[in-house]
Order: C-alpha cells, then structure tokens, then sequence
C-alpha cells in the first residue's frame, strides 16, 4: 500500500466516525451549529473539521473543542490577584508569599516549587467540581491530603499539602463557565470523542448534561503493522538510526511520520539531525524555554551582576553585549587571563589603568552596582529592561520568536510590568540572587514552540497524541525500560491513598492508557522502534517491558540498520615541515630551546609565529599553581633571611609560616580549594627547614633569588629567570632549581647530563667555569637535592648545540613535527600540527 493509500486510510477511519457523528445528530434531531464535538488534544481539531468535510460535504459543521478551547471561547475570566492562574512566574511569587503566611519564610525557596506542583495538580480535581459542591468536596480532601504525613519528620510534606489544598480550593478557574446551567441551553447535544485517559472535567460536564451529551470511542485498538526493531549501542547510535529511519520513510513517499517524544534529550539530537538534512519539522512538544539562546542572553547578563560572578561569566556577558567595544572586549579578556584573575571582585581592583578598557571597566561597575541592592519586583524588572538595553541585547530579543516569548514569561514588556505593578506579587522584596532563581525558575517552566511549517514532513509529538492522527509512519525512538516503562510513575508527591481519595488517576489507569497508546503507535502501517543498551554514562539498559512483550508476541522483527554507508577516500595529513628562516629568535629562553630540542615544529609554532594558548580562567587550582605559590614563598623567606637572619628552630619556622600566609593572600587562591596542598602544608615546611639546615652546613649561603640573567650567544641573547643562587665562603656558585615532582623524575634529569636542558642553560647565563648547579626536590615529607656534577661539560655543549641549532635553522633547515613521547600529550600546537590525521 503507497503512502498517500495509507493516509487515506487514517483519514478514511476518522470520517467515518464523523458520518456516525452526522447520524447520531440526526437521529437526536441536534442542529450541528448547537452541537459541540469534543476531543481529547488541540491537535485533533483541525484533523476533525477535515474529516467532517469528507463526511458531510455540505450543511453546518458542528465546533470542534477541547475543554481549554471552548472555555477561551465563553471568554470572561481574570484571575483573582491570589488566584492559581498556571503561570509559574506568578505562581511562585503567590506561593512564596503563602509560604510566608503560614510560618515557612525560611523554607520559602525550597518549597515554593514543591507548591505551585502539588497546587497545580489538586487544581485539576477542583475544578472539575461544581463550584457549589466544592465546600462539601474540600471537607473530605483536607483529611485525605494529611493522610499518612502525621509524623513529624513529614512536617514539611504536609504543610504543603495543606497549603496547596487550600490555594487550589480558594481560586476560581476560567472553566467554571463550563459548569453553569446555561450550557444546558445553549446545546442541542455534547458529543466526546474519547481518548486513553478520562479527564474529570469532561466526566462532569457530561454529568451535569447527561440527556444530551454521549461518548464515542476515538478509534479502536488496530492490528500491529509491519513493525522493525532496532537495537542501539548509546544515545548517538540510537539518535543516528531513528533520524536514519524518518529519511528512509520520506525517501519511500510516507509522510508525515509521526517521531515519538519519549526522551527529550533524544529527541533534540534527532531534530538536529533531520534539520540539517533540511526535512520540514513541526514539533508539538517544544522545549524548555531556558534552553534558547534568548534565555542565555537574559540569563548571562543576570549572573554577571552577582556579586560573586566570576571573570568568565563577567567575559561572557560582555561578548554577548553588542554595546561594548569588542576590541575593548578583548584587550580586557588578554588581560585577565595574563593575570589569571578568576573573580570579578578582585581582577577589577587589580587590573590597573590598562589604556583599552581604562573606560570599560568602571562602566561594568556601575551597571552590575546598579543591580545588587534589594528591591520589589517590579523595580527588578525596570533593571533588567534597563540592564539589558545598555547591553545592547534588547533589540535581540524582540522580534525574536524565542526571545518575545522570554519577555512574555517574565513580563518585561511595558504592558506586562503595568500588570505586574497592579498585583501584590509585583512588590515582592528581594535580593538579587532570589531574583535570579525566580527568572531561572520561571523560564525553566515555560515551553517554547518554534514556528511551524505549512506543509510539515515529520510531527514529533509525544506517543498518546499519535491516536487517530494521518500518519503514514511512525518512529519510536527512546523505547527503554527508564523511558518508556510499562507502568508508569504516577506525578506528583501524592501516596497510593491519597490518589485513591482525591480522584487522581491510580497506577492502573496510567498503565492501561501507556499500553493503549502503544498498541495505537504499532497499528501505524510502517512502525520503527528504537532502544539503546546503555545510557551516556555506561550504565547497561534494557528494552521497555512493552517491547519485551511485543518480541514475546512475535510481533515485528529486527530491522537492519537504517544508515546509508558511502565510501570515504582517506585522505591524511602530511608531516608538517615548515622552514622558517625569515622567523629569527633574538631571545631564547630554556623553555624555548626545549622546545626546539623536544619537536622543532613546537618551536616553530609557539616561539617563531608567536602562538600562545589561552589559559582558562575558571580551573580549579591544580599542582601548577601549587608550584607557583611555593616557588614565591621560598623566595620571599630567604630575602627575609637575608635581611635578617635567624638560627635554625622556631624562629625560622614562624618565619616561613608568616611569608606563606603574606602569599596565599597576596595570590587571592581560594581557602576551599587551596586546602589538599595547605593540609600537607606542616610536613613540607619542616622537611624544607630541616634540609636548609644541613646545606648551610656544608658552608653555602643564600644568595639571590628569582635573579633575571641576559648573555649574549652570537646572533640570539640567552634569557632566564633562575629559582635561587647560593655561594660558599670561596665564592663559588650554586644554581638552585625547585621541583616539586616526583624525587625520581628529578633523579632522571641528571642521569644523562646533556639530554637535561635546564641546569645547562641556566649555567650558560651566568658564565662560571666552576660553576655547581641542582635541583632540589621539596617533596611532602622531606626536600632531596639532585646535584648535576657535569654541569659545565653539560653547558658546553649545550651552547654549541644552540649554535648549530640556530645557524641551521638560518639556513633553511626543517622544522618537522616529530610526533613522539609524552611531549605530545600535553602540546599546545598539537592542533595545529594535525598528528591526529598523519598518514
């Protein structure tokens, strides 16, 4: 059967339901006009009217509704300044302010969204009861929503309960013009078409016009079409193979394949990939609409006004901003991460005049000083309009699907802040963090839904609204035990009981409306179902029990695999070996010239072009930084040793303990995450002072610390910055290097004396032919020094090693990447070298 049969067949089945409509209306002798045909979900309406076009091509057309539809239609209705009106932005405020009222100021925040949820679903109970049988109707739920939270460790859970009954109960809802006596009137017959769950508004309408309202059933249960299987490696094969099997159906001419909304992470990664194939979409299930990039506009420039913010956050408003400078931008960002700033706070204080954001910078201080001293709400929105035009992300956001429906959620638009003046929740007080999670939470509530096209090839749309849809296709993706479990976990925080009393839908309703909708989606002529063996973290997964069931059956069999292999010439990278002898160094540092002695294309990149990565300015601090700060406490105790000597003992350990703390603060490193190497902080300091005292006895001194030396090698100048340098009473010298590593690590850079760079070089810039040089290794426990005892023959040939280098690299020599050893892993310019698609 071709695709356009089969659509036919799906409509065929609806439209004779509507000519079943059209006789049970006669029959009755009901006017079509006087006549409304309800259906179970929006999308199903403009399905319908089709349908009774093809039915019954000529007289009235009865009015195809849901319940939210026709409510609109009867029009009227605002909500009471306290009342539940489904909008979490205001909803969260009431809830607080309930919260308030009944003692919880403190557990506000943490309970306000348990609230607006427990208020939310009890309001689809009350509302389906007549507002005159409500009294009644509360009496008996006030001691159902306590039951079995009588003890005191469930304090908490009932007060909300309590709470959101009473919310629920004190509220009027617009569909209460559903419930009145002059419905009776109006209609001539109520028809229902049913879907898989009751809806208790529906059941009492149908109550209350019991002589004039009937129920038919949507569609029955259809036998399963042909139905392929598909078993998945992980979240990408899985998204990989239904995108592969919605193009397999669209090649064949079956449109519109419905996609099942099983796993929304899923389902994004599918659209994204039948986006880019350019297949039309209409997506009836949308996404959160904190995830949009007007969200993140919003949301980046919020937390880049805390207090706290960090550098990043504060970089990565700014770059979203139109209304800096970018250059400006830049200058700032080199700057920061030069000085490796993480906070706001301080980098402000510490950058200094720099000339390119000497303007910037105050700017960026009064805008988020503006913005984080309490206030009401509505002054909060007047900021964040305000804080938003001075961006320049204003403009961005209006005229934006996403972001009118951002400034929609929060009401920032000028008639939305008039409404939110006019309520009481508009002079909520607040800081600016309970600010922030309001805005976050109310846009993490809210669904947006892109525009649609006219004439769309694939509906996503979640599995239950597949029922008497035209589709000639259909993928279920996403079909594993956590996504699609056989009885579903009912919502909410409601017991077993308490459902049972308050009218909720039991776990066997929920079950048997799962099963129904998913026999309805196998009944589709072409069915592919979709599951993985594991999720994104490994952890194994097995089929939904429903699939189980339908393998049991025999029903279906396993699909091969959707994806279309093409042939792929390999095509690899060659060897880079540049020649660069127009790129001279006129300085050379030790860390250069390993470099060049480690991969000469390494030199090339990051010392010939002058290639740098970008440190990152939110890391975590790590052994480098470690070293660093030691490096700096060494070299301020011993010139304050110097300065003023002290024996060996507690003196000196006062001292380095003084110096250590003087720098912690100097460096800004945070206490928290500074504690694994402060805790080891009391060994290694006694370690160090305990070798300090046996080197002073072997008759060498301090002399000199973080000393900068410049020699002259023939056409390049010798640069370094040596650690320390001591001196014996005959003035010979001593070079200092400190390493924190591993003792054996140091122990292998003295075993082969001209394969170790550092000694040497530094060696070479001080030019002493009885020169001695070490590293000492300041270790946990205690400090070892490894003494290099060729450093000079080391040094010779070093310099005539750099000679060579330098003349050939003058020449013309190459410079190729040498892929090789650890070096590698850890390599800046390894990006740019491509060793990853060598031949």
């Amino acid at each position: 059967m071709d695709a356009i049969a089969q659509n036919h067949q799906a409509q065929g089945s609806l439209a004779a339901l509507m000519g079943h409509v059209a006789q049970l209306l006669r029959g009755r002798g009901a006017h079509p006009a006087r006549t409304v045909v309800l259906v179970p979900y929006a999308q199903l309406m403009g399905q319908a009217r089709k349908a009774w076009a093809c039915a019954v091509p000529d007289g009235f057309a009865p009015r195809f509704e849901t319940t939210m539809n026709w409510t609109r239609s009867r029009g009227g209705f605002l909500p009471g300044p306290q009342d539940l009106c489904f909008d979490t932005a205001r909803d969260l405020l009431t809830a607080q302010g309930l919260l308030e009222q009944a003692g919880l100021a403190a557990q506000r925040e943490l309970l306000a969204g348990r609230l607006v949820e427990a208020a939310c679903q009890l309001a689809g109970r009350v509302a389906a009861v007549p507002p005159a049988q409500r009294p009644a109707w509360a009496h008996r739920a006030r001691g159902a929503v306590v039951a079995g939270l009588e003890a005191p460790a469930l304090a908490l859970e009932a007060a909300v309960a309590r709470i959101a009954l009473e919310w629920a109960l004190a509220s009027s809802y617009a569909t209460d013009a559903l419930l009145t006596d002059d419905l009776d009137a109006e209609l001539d017959c109520l028809v229902v078409l049913e879907g898989f769950q009751a809806e208790p508004l529906v059941d009492q309408i149908r109550a209350r016009l019991a002589h004039k309202a009937v129920a038919l059933p949507l569609m029955g249960t259809p036998p399963a079409g042909q139905v392929a299987w598909h078993e998945a490696q992980g979240p990408e094969d899985e998204a990989e193979r239904a995108a592969a099997c919605v193009l397999r159906h669209l090649e064949a001419g079956r449109a519109p394949v419905a996609l099942a909304a099983t796993d929304r992470a899923l389902t994004r990664r599918i659209r994204a990939m039948l986006g880019a194939q350019g297949v039309r979409l209409r997506d009836e299930t949308g996404w959160k609409l904190s995830t949009t990039r007007a969200a993140a506009h919003l949301m980046t420039a919020l937390q880049a006004c805390a207090w706290q913010a960090s550098s990043d956050t504060v970089l990565d408003w700014l770059k979203h901003a139109p209304a800096f400078d970018a250059g400006a931008v830049r200058a700032l960002e080199k700057a920061l991460r030069d000085a490796g700033l993480r906070d706001w706070a301080s980098a402000s204080a510490r950058l200094g005049p720099l000339p390119r954001h000497a303007t910037l910078v105050p700017a960026l201080d009064l805008l988020r000083e503006g913005l984080q001293r309490p206030r009401a709400l509505v002054h909060w929105l007047q900021g964040l309009r305000e804080l938003l035009q001075a961006g320049g992300q204003w403009p961005l956001l209006q005229g934006d699907a996403a972001g009118d429906a951002v400034l929609a959620a929060l009401g920032l638009a000028e008639d939305g802040q008039a409404l939110w003046a006019s309520l009481p929740q508009g002079g909520c007080r607040m800081g600016l963090a309970d600010f922030s999670a309001w805005v976050r939470d109310a846009l993490e509530a809210a669904s947006f839904k892109p525009r649609h096209p006219r004439d769309e090839q694939v509906v996503v749309l979640p599995l239950e609204q597949m029922l008497a849809q035209p589709f000639a296709a259909a993928v279920l993706p996403g079909c594993d035990e956590a996504n699609l479990p056989a009885s579903p976990e009912p919502p909410g925080p409601w017991t077993t009981a308490q459902r049972e009393a308050l009218g909720f839908d039991s776990r066997a309703t929920l079950e048997a409306a799962q099963r129904a909708a998913w026999q309805q989606a196998l009944g589709m002529a072409h069915c592919d179902v979709l599951w993985r063996r594991g999720d994104a973290a490994g952890e194994p997964l097995l089929p939904s029990a429903l699939v189980q069931q339908m393998q049991l059956a025999g029903l279906g069999q396993a699909g091969a695999d959707p994806r279309a292999l093409r042939p792929v010439a390999p095509c690899p990278t060659p060897r880079p070996q540049p020649r660069a002898p127009q790129l001279p160094v006129p300085v050379l540092s030790a860390s250069a010239y390993e470099d060049l002695r480690r991969c000469p294309y390494r030199f090339f990149a990051l010392r010939q072009l002058g290639l740098r990565e970008s440190d990152e300015l939110d890391a975590d601090i790590d052994k480098r930084d470690f070293g660093n700060w030691l490096h700096a406490v060494l070299r301020d105790f011993h010139r304050a040793l110097a300065a003023g000597p002290l024996p060996p003992g507690p003196a000196r350990q006062a001292l380095l303990d003084a110096v250590a703390e003087a720098q912690t603060r100097e460096a800004g490193l945070p206490e928290d995450e500074f504690l694994p190497f402060s805790a080891g902080w009391p060994g290694l300091r006694d370690g160090y002072l305990a070798w300090l005292e046996s080197h002073e006895a072997q008759g060498l001194q301090f002399s000199q610390a973080e000393s900068e030396a410049r020699v002259q090698l023939g056409p390049v100048q010798l640069m370094g910055r040596i650690d320390r340098v001591d001196s014996d009473a005959a003035g010979l010298r001593m070079v200092v290097d400190y390493k924190t590593e591993n003792l054996q690590v140091s122990r292998d850079r003295v075993k082969a004396p001209t394969e170790d760079t550092q000694l040497a070089f530094y060696a070479a810039l001080l030019e002493d032919d009885t020169l001695r040089a070490a590293y000492v290794n300041v270790g946990e426990r205690e400090t070892r020094t490894v003494e290099q005892p060729e450093v000079v023959a080391a040094r010779d040939a070093l310099v005539e090693g750099m000679l060579h280098d330098l003349a050939a690299i003058g020449d013309g020599a190459a410079l190729p990447a040498l892929g090789e050893g650890r070096v590698c892993d850890f390599c800046a310019a390894r990006g740019l070298c491509r060793k990853d698609f060598w031949a």
